[in-house]
């Protein structure tokens, strides 16, 4: 290759060179649960949730699922030449194992949670069903990401600088990243935007060479997160090397194979910089070589320059995704999620079919909080009110919102309210089309359409609308306007702005406007909106002014059943995102209470007296801590996936019993947090909290009951423990249970309250007993010091093994477990980090 093309190729828009036989590929892709915007797919539950399941083999299988979706998609979209575009490759930017430090973070919902040994040996499943595990080829090629000390804030992330002390690197932030590499033989590695004692992530050596490479053997490549090599120079951000060819080469000398420009923020780094670091002589040709050899391997590791008849994954069509099959193995990890966090008076399972159900809140029909971020499109989406109709079709439902996530509640525009005239003689708006983001030129396609809606169609990667006509106001009073939009939208009300959030795409908006209407009198309307990507429909909502709480409590004084559906959306917890209500900032939180127009509502709710059931769905920890005083039962149910609507209900009903665990802790507020900034874990996690807590990591109910006894632990002469216990179903119904062994070692100083040393997911029918066996190895059995050295001390190891941590408090019964001791001996033995 010339100089050039060898440029192009080391950007993650690489363009086709025809006179070598190198089609077109672009790096881009995302499956973090299931193949996301390349449109419809199995979704499964967000990250999360599947961390909530604590099964490694539903792990596996899922992801052995979701590579087989992208294979389809890949050959569904594959050119004659063999290119293959954005959203469209087998490179998968997939697992995100950050660890899950602070409960604000808005992210936090696409990692495994707070625990380091939960985290990679759940990212290590998904990473074997993704890959595949034949000796020649990739099926597809997983990323972990995004390495490394990252876990927000959002605001700021181009910016932030990170000094963990040495014991909470190697203990805490690296082990994941770590286990992927050495027993996951993960592909490729995401380096991150901040900046690790004072380097870039994507410039440092220390990261990127010795550790990775040296230390953990890795011989993949490393793709940079979008933007973030151009934070190495850029003045608004670590600005490391102010010099933009100088901070390029720093990047590849490091170890960065290829670059992700950041389109959203113009954040591009062209390769003329690459071109001209290697002409000036501070990017040596042999560098970029390196990059490139690690780049071409992947792909022929692909399979993209073989036959694909050849291939071992031959068999898998273009139409090979969105199956039957796919989707009832995504509602059996959606039920393996569930975590059932209170069951006052064993009110669950439900008895009988209640007669009248009044089903309230924000998420009881909401597509977002299926999905939460990263997502494909479901054909078939099942939301909470879906599944409880399809469950209870003999019981009359009655469903209100009753309020919005943060505000009023949001319906779809009234078509009747909407006339392509004044007059009003013709019901619609005129729809203008444009193939670019800007409405700029002539359209492709105007129409009449009968109100703003889109479903996005893949003709092409950038796309703008304008729907103009008239608003004729249904009664008088305030109006709430929003475009449910996946990038940017603009409402005009009688020509004047009612909401503009044009914004820079991806993280989907819920910022709305509002306006005064009169009854009977008609407004000019205007409502434009732009899309990328293939992101499933949009539309126009509204709240108008009779729409209040009034109706969701009425809904329940005539029930029998109260079922309020609230928490989170990924449209106000997410990515760099912006979102203007009270406790949330740039996709974070500032506060962890449930907001308080649910709060509100659901207290209103609560005092008319009937049975009530509180379901969320959220993608991190909410101190609901007035419902845990006061409302009966209550169930995590995550962002569940495409056909998590139907797992909620079953469960309400008793199909099955809940076995899933929190991934992380829920606290009763932010007051005994350390700062979000501040990356030292002390009083962090369930290893170092020292308060009580509202529900603790390993946490969840069961409609059974179990019983540990005879815990043992054997050492054996390779230096290994072996550690069994006895568990028993006691209760009267099959279930899953998970069995959690954790060690604490109070003789040695600095060390956590407890850590997780293993864990099974294991089923029992009911007066099945069964021995659960775990095997410690030295890393498993070591200590992490102050300076960071991972050792094996000799001395006494407290251990305990159950369905959840030994930690209660007052209203909370401690999960059952039994406990032991046994003793290592010998000299201490410093293991490699």
């Amino acid at each position: 290759m010339t100089l050039e093309e060898k440029a192009h190729q080391a950007g993650h828009t690489a363009p086709a060179v025809p006179r070598l036989g190198i089609p077109a590929y672009n790096w881009w892709n995302e499956g973090l649960h299931g193949v996301a915007r390349a449109g419809v797919a199995t979704v499964f539950p967000q990250a999360i949730g599947m961390a909530a399941t604590w099964d490694t083999d539903r792990m596996h299988e899922s992801a052995t699922i979701i590579s087989d979706e992208f294979r389809a998609k890949y050959l569904e979209t594959l050119q004659p030449d063999g290119s293959s575009g954005f959203y469209q490759g087998l490179t998968v930017w997939s697992p995100n194992i950050n660890i899950f430090r602070d409960p604000r973070w808005g992210r936090g919902q696409e990692t495994y949670g707070e625990d380091p040994l939960l985290t990679g040996e759940i990212a290590k499943a998904f990473i074997s069903g993704l890959q595949g595990n034949d000796p020649k080829y990739y099926k597809t090629i997983a990323t972990s990401k995004h390495y490394a000390v990252h876990s927000g804030p959002e605001q700021g992330r181009h910016q932030q600088d990170f000094y963990p002390t040495p014991k909470d690197l190697e203990e805490t932030y690296l082990p994941a990243f770590r286990t992927t590499v050495r027993d996951g033989k993960v592909g490729s590695i995401m380096c991150a935007y901040n900046a690790l004692y004072g380097v870039p992530a994507c410039a440092s050596q220390f990261l990127m060479e010795e550790k990775l490479r040296k230390q953990w053997g890795f011989d993949g490549y490393v793709v940079t997160d979008c933007g973030s090599a151009a934070n190495i120079y850029r003045e608004d951000a670590l600005a490391y090397e102010t010099d933009r060819v100088n901070g390029v080469a720093l990047g590849f000398i490091a170890g960065m194979d290829v670059i992700c420009g950041d389109y959203r923020n113009n954040l591009t780094t062209e390769p003329e910089q690459i071109i001209e670091a290697v002409q000036r002589g501070v990017l040596p040709a042999e560098i970029l070589d390196r990059a490139l050899v690690r780049l071409f391997t992947a792909r022929m590791k692909l399979g993209m320059f073989d036959p694909y008849e050849s291939l071992p994954w031959a068999d898998i069509t273009k139409s090979d995704f969105d199956t039957p099959e796919h989707h009832a193995k995504s509602l059996e990890m959606a039920k393996a999620s569930m975590v059932l966090l209170k069951n006052e008076g064993d009110l669950l399972p439900l008895k009988s079919a209640p007669r009248r159900i009044a089903v309230l809140g924000p998420n009881a029909d909401s597509f977002d909080t299926l999905v939460g971020n990263y997502y494909g499109t479901p054909s078939d989406p099942v939301t909470v009110l879906d599944g409880i109709r399809a469950r209870f079709p003999d019981s009359e439902i009655e469903y209100i919102q009753g309020t919005g996530l943060v505000g009023a509640p949001e319906v779809d525009v009234d078509p009747a309210a909407l006339c392509v005239d004044a007059a009003c003689s013709r019901q619609g708006l005129t729809a203008e089309h444009f193939d670019n983001r800007n409405l700029e030129g002539t359209p492709s396609e105007t129409t009449v359409e009968e109100r703003p809606y889109v479903q996005w169609r893949s003709a092409g990667r950038e796309s703008s609308i304008r729907w103009t006509g008239f608003l004729k106001a249904p009664e008088s009073g305030t109006y709430n306007f929003r475009f449910a939009s996946e990038n940017g939208y603009r409402v005009y009300v009688d020509g004047k702005p009612v909401v503009e959030e044009w914004g820079v795409g991806d993280a989907p908006s819920i910022l709305s406007g509002s306006t005064t209407l009169e009854a009977g009198k008609v407004y000019p309307i205007r409502v434009e909106s732009w899309q990328r990507g293939q992101r499933g429909e949009q539309w126009l909502v509204w709240n108008r002014p009779g729409d209040t709480g009034e109706r969701a409590v009425e809904a329940a004084r005539n029930a029998d059943l109260v079922i309020f559906v609230g928490g989170l959306s990924a449209r106000i917890e997410g990515e760099e995102m912006r979102v203007e209500a009270d406790g949330f900032a740039g996709g974070d939180r500032t506060k962890i209470g449930l907001p308080k127009p649910q709060e509100d509502l659901l207290q209103q709710v609560h005092a008319i007296g009937k049975p009530m059931v509180l379901v969320l769905m959220n993608g991190s920890a909410l101190a609901v801590n007035w419902a845990d005083e006061n409302v009966s039962a209550i169930v995590e149910a995550w962002y569940p996936g495409g056909s998590g609507g139907h797992a909620v209900a079953q469960l309400l009903a008793g199909d099955y019993s809940p076995a899933g665990r929190l991934p992380v802790t829920f606290y009763h507020d932010l007051d005994d947090l350390p700062g979000f900034t501040d990356y030292s874990m002390e009083n962090r996690t369930y290893k170092y909290h020292k308060g009580e807590v509202l529900y603790p990591f390993g946490y969840g109910l069961s409609y059974t009951s179990f019983a540990y006894s005879n815990p043992s632990a054997a050492v054996n002469a390779n230096g290994t423990v072996t550690v069994t216990v006895d568990v028993a179903n006691t209760g009267a119904m099959d279930s899953d249970e998970v069995v959690q062994l954790y060690l604490s070692r109070s003789d040695l100083p600095d060390q956590p309250i407890r850590s997780l040393a293993g864990f099974d997911r294991i089923h029992l029918a009911k007066g099945e007993k069964r021995t659960v066996t775990f095997d410690l190895d030295e890393r498993a059995l070591s200590t992490v010091d102050v300076q960071g050295v991972r050792a094996v001390h000799p001395g006494t190891v407290n251990f305990w093994v159950g369905g959840g941590q030994p930690v209660s408090r007052p209203g909370l019964t401690q999960a059952p477990g039994a406990s032991e001791s046994f003793r290592l001996t010998g000299a201490i033995r410093v293991l490699p980090k």
